[in-house]
């Protein structure tokens, strides 16, 4: 084992005063005013943006989603979800982040790159989406990929994924401590469908660094028997 990240670049975005490990409350808003813990002032959502008022340095704020601001050593970022609005405060002093010493992660294995073969989904095919939190959200369906994994078929479910997919897995490894399950991104095909699924590039969702994330969990189809020892194990901590 190692516990180096993929990259500098991964470790930085994980670890970074504002960084996933940062993540210290997702506060889901409605249209009245109100205190959060956390953050200052008064937060509240309002056609279709994150309101705040009252903060000690910035005053008024009006935040599209997925934009945010700073306040103090805080960083405040606009969440939504499926037409629900919610405030994310991101903290240096967050003890996720303060415990955080490395990310453990298996040697890389290139027999783990397995061949694979891509099936499109029927046009208006839908699949259902549940998040950790137990939010379900209904989706158009992208397709699998078939491929054998330790003996035994696999058909796992994808989704589009700039020119290529991902894929939420969970596999056998858990027991030996690896986190409850992974993102996995996926190359595109072949204009035969051909497609290689390297489970070396299986990394740690945001929810392993900190429980105020809304990450999707693998369908039962991405559940697999086998114990994939490849790609980031879990987050270390004190």
């Amino acid at each position: 084992m190692t516990t180096a990240p993929t990259s500098t670049v991964r470790w930085d975005a994980v670890s970074a005063p504002h960084g996933t490990a940062a993540l210290r409350h997702t506060h889901w808003l409605d249209a009245t005013p109100r205190a959060v813990d956390g953050a200052p002032g008064e937060w509240w959502a309002e056609d279709g943006r994150v309101h705040g008022r009252g903060l000690p340095e910035t005053g008024t704020v009006d935040l599209e989603p997925f934009t945010g601001v700073r306040e103090a050593d805080l960083l405040l970022k606009a969440f939504a979800r499926t037409g629900s609005l919610a405030l994310r405060v991101y903290d240096p002093e967050n003890p996720d982040r303060l415990a955080l010493r490395g990310i453990e992660a298996y040697p890389r294995d290139d027999a783990w790159a397995i061949a694979g073969r891509f099936v499109a989904a029927e046009d208006g095919a839908q699949e259902t989406i549940l998040s950790v939190d137990g939010h379900e959200r209904t989706v158009a369906a992208t397709g699998s990929i078939e491929l054998t994994v330790a003996g035994e078929p696999v058909h796992l479910t994808v989704s589009a994924d700039g020119e290529g997919f991902s894929a939420v897995i969970a596999d056998a490894s858990a027991a030996d401590g690896a986190y409850r399950f992974r993102f996995l991104p996926i190359a595109a095909p072949t204009v035969d469908g051909a497609v290689t699924v390297d489970f070396n590039d299986a990394y740690l969702p945001p929810c392993a660094f900190s429980d105020q994330y809304v990450c999707p969990l693998p369908p039962p189809e991405n559940r697999l028997a086998a114990a994939v020892t490849a790609g980031e194990k879990r987050a270390i901590r004190d």
